[in-house]
């Protein structure tokens, strides 16, 4: 199964869509702002991207700040769960394998 983790507004977005849409793919598109990930979600995600939270994480985001430079995992995950827009976008999942699209040729790796 190809899924997205998507945000209409994000030119990134909507440009790893339509690149996944014009080799004819079409993935489960998840709205994760409107329809946000569980904790357990985002902690496969991050296992399968081979990342830590904070790499996850849109650091210019005013939320951010918010985020304590001593969180723990769990609580980072948290963080994101309660404010999606805190999760890098978009985020394409392909059965044991995950990539950030940015750029959005980066999708092509797990395709």
């Amino acid at each position: 199964m190809l899924t997205i983790w998507h945000n209409p507004r994000c030119s990134k977005s909507r440009e790893t869509l339509a690149l996944l849409r014009a080799r004819g793919l079409e993935p489960q598109v998840v709205d994760y702002q409107n329809d946000p990930p569980s904790a357990a979600e985002i902690d496969v995600v991050l296992q399968k991207l081979g990342i830590a939270p904070r790499a996850l994480m849109r650091k210019g985001e005013d939320a951010y700040a918010d985020v304590p430079s001593d969180a723990t995992r769990t609580q980072l995950i948290a963080a994101m769960v309660a404010t999606p827009k805190l999760i890098e976008r978009p985020v394409v999942i392909h059965g044991d394998k995950a990539v950030i699209g940015r750029p959005p040729e980066a999708v092509l790796a797990i395709l």
